[in-house]
């Protein structure tokens, strides 16, 4: 256990910002499978910005690789295009 105050401290907050970025991202990743099940263009491209900023968020804090943020960014508009 921590024996100093800005130990404890640490580890208090390091625990909220791992539940912060656990339901961020959980949350990034429904919204992307709901985006990849809809069927119709208009829906797709009205929710298309906002899950694009959700993993523009992501990969800006960290919790995803901007690698990744890209190929999921690039794959989401290759379906968009595609419906």
């Amino acid at each position: 256990m921590a024996n100093h105050k800005s130990a404890l401290k640490r580890i208090r907050s390091n625990e909220a910002k791992r539940l912060r970025n656990r339901y961020q991202h959980r949350t990034t990743r429904n919204a992307i499978k709901k985006l990849r099940d809809l069927t119709s263009k208009k829906e797709a491209e009205a929710l298309y910005p906002a899950v694009i900023s959700m993993i523009d968020k992501l990969a800006k804090r960290n919790v995803i690789h901007d690698n990744k943020a890209a190929n999921l960014k690039s794959k989401l508009a290759k379906h968009v295009a595609a419906l």
